[in-house]
């Protein structure tokens, strides 16, 4: 058990996260690329035209997995941010960084293709219901977090403020995900079920965990690729980063 701490440890130091980064990055960019070919594939050729909502509803096949993971972004970020005020590591600070823009991207698209689907569906682009306002929060709360990181100028500072602003909004994640229970919204209820059979069809259920798992991989490559990054920034002059330009070369 210590053997494993320690090593975990040793992952969260900038110059032994540095390279390994780097080398997983094109491994999950490739996955995510094929997994986003396969899932619009079945999606959109393979899946059947709904017999109530027609083709409209293939928006959903993006739309689900943007949801999911612009919620998963920013529980990931929660994390994170308790790692970093527990032991001041360097990485988890980078990481809650490189994640929010990642984050923010998917929850804009939710909302996009949220409207897209409503449009046709509920006859308006946009509803003040409990879901889609507190997924509009979501987004809000990622652009507050960048924005008040960019406005301190002491690093230190601005990562501990940062990781204080996204455990403060986490009380929002359960608001999203039991908001279509607690309220009686627009907004249909879950289409996959962890327990239970789920509604959606064995295709349409095939479709959209493939674009998830997409969306999971591409987010990895970014959120890796980034923090090599912001790394390279905040680490300039080191010995070890300079060893390591050498070795590339």
């Amino acid at each position: 058990m210590e053997i494993k701490i320690n090593r975990a440890f040793q992952l969260a130091s900038p110059a032994v996260f540095y390279p390994l980064a780097g080398r997983l990055v094109p491994w999950f960019a490739l996955l995510s690329i094929g997994l986003c070919a396969w899932g619009l594939y079945d999606g959109l050729v393979v899946a059947q035209t709904d017999f109530q909502q027609g083709e409209i509803y293939r928006i959903l096949f993006i739309h689900v997995a943007a949801s999911w993971m612009g919620m998963f972004c920013y529980f990931v970020m929660c994390g994170y941010a308790v790692v970093h005020l527990t032991w001041r590591t360097r990485l988890a600070a980078l990481m809650i960084e490189a994640l929010a823009p990642t984050g923010a991207l998917f929850t804009a698209l939710a909302l996009m293709t949220g409207s897209f689907w409503g449009k046709p569906a509920w006859g308006t682009w946009w509803v003040n219901d409990a879901r889609t306002v507190s997924t509009l929060l979501l987004l809000f709360l990622y652009a507050g977090y960048m924005a008040l990181h960019s406005a301190i100028d002491d690093q230190s500072r601005a990562d501990r403020a940062g990781a204080l602003l996204v455990l403060l909004g986490s009380i929002n994640l359960p608001i999203i995900y039991f908001s279509v229970i607690w309220w009686n919204t627009l907004h249909q209820g879950a289409t996959i079920r962890m327990t239970g059979n789920s509604s959606a069809p064995p295709i349409v259920l095939h479709s959209m965990l493939l674009m998830t798992l997409a969306a999971w991989a591409y987010t990895i490559a970014v959120v890796l690729a980034r923090v090599r990054g912001k790394i390279v920034w905040r680490e300039r002059g080191a010995q070890w980063l300079a060893n390591a330009g050498q070795d590339r070369t």
